[in-house]
């Protein structure tokens, strides 16, 4: 897993990168991923950002590289 800061966010190898949702096969940029505290555990989201500028979110084992 990678490091996560006291902030909850995690620095993810794909930030900053064009990356594709697998579920809804959308594709942006990856501004963050944060960690989540639900009754379940702890929930890893994905947050990005296509070119409309209209951010989602994603689980973060949904997102690839995306290819060019």
């Amino acid at each position: 897993m990678n490091p996560v800061g006291p902030d909850g966010y995690e620095q993810h190898p794909l930030l900053n990168m064009n990356v594709r949702d697998v579920a809804s096969r959308g594709e942006g940029v990856l501004v963050a991923v944060t960690h989540e505290l639900h009754s379940h555990g702890t929930v890893r989201v994905a947050h990005i950002r296509p070119e409309s500028g209209v951010e989602w979110t994603t689980s973060a084992d949904n997102i690839q590289t995306a290819r060019l």
